[in-house]
C-alpha cells in the first residue's frame, strides 16, 4: 500500500512561511493538508495542542469529515512544505486507500485520547469535584451515537455555530 504522500502530485503543494496559518479555527474550506517538510502548531481557542513534524500529518480531516468548521488553526512554526487538497472529499472519495490511511490515522488519535481519559479515571476515581467526571466524559465518548457534531461547550458556546 502506497503511503498518502506517494498519492500526491507535486501540484498540490505549496510553501508557507514560518507564522503563516494553514487552517483557521472557525472557518469551513473543504480543504486537506498533508505535511511533507516543516513544523506545524495546533492552537484551539488560544491553547497550543501539539507541535508536529512528523512528515504525512493530516489536517482538516475532522472538519471535513464533521461537515463543520475547522475545530482549530493550524500555524506554520517554521517554513513548510505541504500538500493542499482544495476538494478533499473527492480525493477520499476516489480511492478506498487513501481513505482507509486517514480513517486509521483517526483511530491512532481517538486511542490515544481514551487511553488518556482511562488514566485520568484511574488517578481520579475516588476524586468528589470535577476530576471525578472522567468517567461521564469517558463514557459519552465511546458510547456516542451518530448524531449532529456540536464541538463547542456548554460553558462557552460558539456563536459561529
Amino acid at each position: 500500500m502506497l503511503t498518502l504522500l506517494e498519492r500526491l502530485s507535486d501540484e498540490t503543494k505549496i510553501s508557507l512561511a514560518a507564522g503563516q496559518v494553514m487552517l483557521a479555527q472557525g472557518l469551513k474550506t473543504g480543504k486537506l493538508f498533508v505535511l511533507e517538510e516543516g513544523t506545524v502548531e495546533v492552537v484551539r481557542n488560544g491553547v497550543v495542542v501539539t507541535k508536529t513534524s512528523e512528515r504525512g500529518s493530516v489536517f482538516g480531516e475532522m472538519s471535513l469529515l464533521l461537515d463543520v468548521p475547522h475545530t482549530a488553526t493550524v500555524r506554520a512554526v517554521s517554513a513548510v512544505s505541504a500538500h493542499e487538497l482544495k476538494d478533499a472529499a473527492s480525493f477520499l472519495q476516489s480511492d478506498p486507500e487513501v481513505t482507509f490511511i486517514v480513517a486509521r490515522m483517526l483511530a491512532q488519535r481517538l486511542n490515544m485520547a481514551t487511553t488518556y481519559l482511562v488514566d485520568l479515571k484511574t488517578q481520579y476515581a475516588n476524586e468528589t469535584n470535577h476530576l471525578g467526571m472522567v468517567s461521564d466524559v469517558l463514557a459519552s465518548l465511546v458510547f456516542q451515537k451518530e448524531t449532529e457534531f456540536n464541538p463547542g461547550s456548554d460553558r462557552q458556546p460558539d456563536p459561529q455555530m
